[in-house]
């Protein structure tokens, strides 16, 4: 082993042990150490930032980009609005949400598509009366297992194509990965609408978790002059069972008070702390002429706009409030919005909700001034899970935003133009027919993943002109040594699969499909089965919450816990291999 190899596999091995403790974020980690490669002389100066201008890093980001213009356009929800009914039975709901995310996933970002749709889903399963976390899950692995089946559905396919030209000379198509991708999504789908879907926990304490989505942990004052001042704590009880309010404990200069709270005497700035969905909030609220907020804070709320509203997000992975506090990032004197209460299923929150921590999961209730609750959400880096009432642009451009997409969508395919270049044009007709704002162009991508992907890809690049990947390759071919060719693919798959489940999908498909493309060259045969196995592979991310954003973002609405997801994920592996091992052989042969 050469000192560059040591060297590259040692930076791969840090990369890996630090996603896999999660401290910091990822697009940190793999910039980091692209600069400490740089540093060390294994990623020459002249390359080190190839990566941000490789093809798969810009198609990645014109997709979230077209994918917002879709939904700007009301494409999207006009698919949803016809097909989603909360009277059909369980089995049924999953069966159709799962095929329209399977769908989309296709043709969008598969984040983006169940971003699109969990708000439906979790809206759908209030009105039904039962659990989302019933339908949560499904919906997640459809619109993972739908990405497989074309080149834009899901990163690692992108990065595959992109290897694939750089080894052969030309990239997959648009519809390459169809046969084993779009067959095998099929067979997912299926299971998971008839069987998988049964296999979910039916923990009595997760349902109560998760039974009603709009319960938060959340806080009033006792304003200055209220009629509550000099009484009991306990003495609310009645009209807080009433508006269906629990309440929790009572909050004085900034410490819970415990055991005798409800013989406590209220006080002017007395904080309760209270479990209640956001209607039976302000029912509360209201009755007893408490307040949002301190005072200062509320007014200033107050000020910024005509009115009040309050709106529910779903706390991303990569948002702005992660790991801090509301107090920390000035929500309150940078957006003028104040933290109102905080979903954490199974966590019990004991600090002041504006000094808690925030994690990844967590369903957030803000008093916004009346009309910034779109601005708000974008600015923290969180998801809607209620209407935020943005207007579609025109219901003629509904469309015009369809037509522009899918004439894109077949000169790519039929190879008249090349797919970063098809999608550019559709970004720009985008902007200048206003279905999407130009002050919105950058909001809708992910840097994170940007940032990522062209650390990375520089990095994978130094490990195969080392000799790295070659390495690897010899090492997986001397266990599989005798082994027939099927075999071989399923020990490649495997392998990915695994680093998958516990990794960034983007990473692992970086480092793997070199990999099998030196298998390939040492068996002497066509590299494409290998490749084809690895995007399988690395897109079937079902054992953990970590594995895949989309399994994280189910995690806090859905109420499940970290062991949850091998039960029906376990089962959906196995199909995957089973059924795209003899797809590859038949349409890649070897």
């Amino acid at each position: 082993m050469t000192q560059d190899q040591i060297i590259l596999f040692s930076l791969f091995a840090g990369v890996f042990a630090l996603l896999l403790w999660g401290r910091w974020r990822y697009d940190l980690v793999a910039f980091a150490a692209l600069m400490l490669g740089v540093v060390l002389g294994v990623v020459e100066t002249k390359h080190a930032f190839d990566g941000f201008g490789h093809p798969a890093t810009i198609v990645v980001a014109l997709v979230l980009v077209v994918s917002a213009g879709l939904v700007r356009s009301g494409a999207i929800y006009l698919i949803t609005r016809t097909l989603v009914d909360s009277t059909r039975s369980l089995g049924t709901h999953i069966a159709i949400m799962g095929t329209i995310g399977g769908v989309l996933s296709g043709f969008m970002n598969n984040v983006a598509a169940l971003a699109l749709l969990m708000p439906v889903d979790i809206q759908t399963a209030r009105k039904a009366g039962r659990a989302p976390g019933l339908s949560l899950m499904p919906l997640s692995f459809a619109t993972i297992l739908g990405g497989m089946a074309t080149l834009i559905g899901t990163p690692p396919n992108i990065i595959i194509a992109s290897i694939r030209e750089d080894a052969v000379g030309e990239p997959f198509s648009m519809f390459d990965f169809a046969p084993v991708g779009g067959l095998t999504a099929v067979a997912g789908l299926i299971f998971v609408a008839l069987i998988g879907w049964r296999l979910i926990p039916n923990r009595e304490d997760a349902h109560k978790a998760v039974s009603d989505m709009s319960a938060y942990i959340a806080e009033l004052t006792i304003p200055e002059g209220s009629k509550q001042i000099g009484k009991r704590l306990g003495e609310l009880e009645d009209a807080a069972e009433a508006a269906d309010v629990a309440i929790l404990g009572l909050m004085r200069g900034g410490k819970r008070r415990y055991g005798a709270a409800r013989n406590s005497l209220l006080q002017s700035g007395d904080i309760l702390v209270l479990e209640a969905s956001p209607e039976a909030l302000d029912e509360f609220r209201a009755t007893l002429g408490l307040a949002f907020a301190e005072r200062e804070r509320e007014e200033r709320v107050k000020a910024a706009g005509e009115g009040l509203d309050l709106v529910e997000v779903v706390v991303t992975a990569e948002a702005r409030i992660v790991g801090k506090t509301a107090l920390s990032i000035g929500l309150s004197w940078r957006k003028q919005t104040v933290l109102m209460g905080i979903s954490r299923a199974g966590h019990k929150i004991t600090s002041q909700i504006r000094k808690t921590q925030v994690q990844a999961g967590d369903i957030l209730l803000l008093l916004v001034p009346k009309g910034t609750g779109p601005e708000v959400t974008d600015w923290i880096g969180a998801l809607p899970l209620a209407d935020r009432g943005l207007a579609v642009t025109q219901d003629s451009k509904t469309w015009l935003a369809i037509g522009l997409f899918v004439a894109a969508v077949v000169a790519a395919s039929v190879g008249l133009v090349y797919l970063p270049i098809a999608l550019g044009i559709v970004v720009v007709a985008y902007i200048l027919l206003k279905i999407l704002p130009l002050t919105e162009l950058y909001d809708h991508i992910n840097w994170p993943v940007v940032v990522l992907l062209g650390s990375m890809i520089p990095l994978g690049a130094a490990l195969e002109n080392s000799g790295g990947t070659e390495l690897l390759a010899g090492a997986l071919l001397s266990f599989t040594d005798a082994m027939p060719a099927w075999a071989i693919l399923t020990v490649l798959m495997l392998v990915t699969m695994t680093l998958s489940d516990v990794l960034n999908n983007t990473a692992t498909t970086i480092v793997a499909a070199p990999v099998g493309i030196e298998m390939a060259r040492a068996l002497d045969v066509s590299p494409d089965p290998f490749l084809m196995a690895v995007a399988i592979a690395a897109s079937s991310a079902f054992l953990t919450p970590i594995g895949h954003k989309n399994n994280t973002l189910i995690l806090g609405p859905g109420g499940y816990s970290f062991g949850d997801y091998w039960r029906m994920g376990l089962p959906l592996e196995i199909i995957v291999v089973t059924v795209s091992i003899p797809l590859i052989l038949v349409f890649w042969p070897l």
